[in-house]
């Protein structure tokens, strides 16, 4: 799994192996201490839009109460329904929050990739990537762990024994299923124009001045916008965050997959939701925003990167606190809508439109003819669908009048 990394080119002696322990010990801290700044953050912000104070009192500017949150909880009693299923109520915590950290393992966050650099630095000696791991298969570890946190939602909800947790759970299985294929698809596009799967990779082909000189080589411009936005909606629906958070719906299923939760157990879920955040931002970064490229300024180019990269990420997640801080949550027949009849058709249609061009440009064909051909087969196809949506509802309705 740790193959791309230049570290474990050569023999495995004792040195490469305490490179990696400091590595994941670096990993696992900055993800832990970026989740509690993120729990901080978004709290502070959203306090801010309702013209509220917000955390003021553990730490200068409340920065310390996600800290006292987790000591509180635990001192919490810790309880356990009892019809519940009681070994998968305790793992399913685990479930969630694991594999948010190992989605974090193959993200690039540092390293000097201006000017022809690839990113790579000297530890110790060594030559290694500022990322834990770099599979070869990076994007294709990323959607299985996205795909396997929603178990611990589902699992939650299941072993619960309890009629609104088990709701909850099969919303999550439904919202996963609806917006998996979207969220796939879009990034099949970022692998088309990069070529790879290898995180690394894909930011190395965004890296360097760009067209014109000035304009950024990344996959946002790249791939034409729309796998961007599809990404973007899609994994705000995996995350089951505002206005998607149709799994928890409070005011529908009290606290939905964690009502039974208490302690350390409900702070565990507490915990993944925003380290899931940071990390759906840290992979959006990656494949749309060139990750940790950008000029190196002034001192170590190493150290530019990893600015490079925070200030992108902090941008996502500022912009995810203000969505959740101003649209209203969808009725779940639009949740689905959005998914099953404007996402995953649009996704698809690009892509083949994205493979169209590419293959104009390899072959010589008239690339002005050859899209203008895509966006009408487009098109029609658009239309074909709304007006078969538009049958079905018509029947729908018929039979209800009847």
């Amino acid at each position: 799994m740790l193959g791309g990394d230049p570290l474990l080119s050569g023999p495995i002696d004792l040195a490469v192996v305490l490179i990696v322990i400091l590595k994941v010990v670096c990993v696992f801290a900055f993800l832990l201490v970026a989740t509690m700044l993120m729990i901080w953050f978004e709290r502070k912000v959203v306090s801010d839009f309702q013209n509220r104070v917000g955390p003021n009192t553990a730490g200068p500017f409340g920065i310390l109460q996600t800290l006292a949150d987790g000591i509180k909880f635990f001192f919490k009693e810790d309880l356990i329904p009892d019809r519940a299923e009681r070994r998968v109520f305790i793992l399913a915590p685990l479930l969630t929050v694991v594999p948010a950290f190992l989605l974090f393992t193959i993200v690039p966050f540092g390293g000097d990739f201006s000017n022809g650099h690839d990113g790579s630095v000297e530890i110790f000696g060594r030559t290694t990537y500022l990322q834990l791991a770099d599979p070869s298969i990076g994007i294709l570890f990323a959607l299985a762990m996205s795909s396997i946190a929603v178990y611990g939602v589902m699992l939650a909800g299941w072993s619960s024994g309890s009629k609104y947790p088990l709701i909850g759970s099969v919303r999550a299985s439904a919202q996963m299923v609806s917006y998996e294929a979207a969220l796939g698809l879009s990034v099949c596009a970022v692998v088309l124009t990069t070529g790879t799967l290898s995180t690394h990779g894909i930011v190395m082909a965004q890296a360097g001045s760009g067209w014109g000189g000035f304009i950024p080589h990344w996959n946002l411009i790249a791939t034409g916008f729309v796998p961007f936005v599809v990404f973007l909606l899609a994994s705000q629906a995996e995350l089951n965050r505002p206005p998607f958070d149709l799994v928890e719906a409070e005011q529908e299923l009290v606290g939905s997959y964690h009502t039974e939760y208490s302690s350390i157990r409900f702070a565990l879920f507490f915990v993944a939701e925003f380290m899931n955040s940071v990390t759906m931002a840290a992979i959006i970064v990656t494949l749309f925003l060139g990750g940790p490229a950008g000029p190196a300024l002034l001192g170590p180019g190493w150290l530019w990167g990893i600015i490079w990269f925070l200030l992108k990420m902090t941008g996502f997640l500022f912009l995810f606190v203000w969505v959740r801080s101003t649209v209203p949550r969808v009725r779940y027949d639009q949740l689905m809508d959005l998914g099953w009849k404007v996402l995953i058709p649009l996704s698809l249609g690009w892509i083949l439109l994205l493979a169209t061009f590419w293959v104009a440009r390899d072959q010589q064909w008239n690339g002005f003819i050859t899209v203008a051909i895509g966006v009408v087969v487009g098109l029609t196809g658009y239309g074909l669908l709304k007006a078969a949506i538009a049958t079905s509802k018509a029947r729908r309705l018929e039979g209800v009048v009847d």
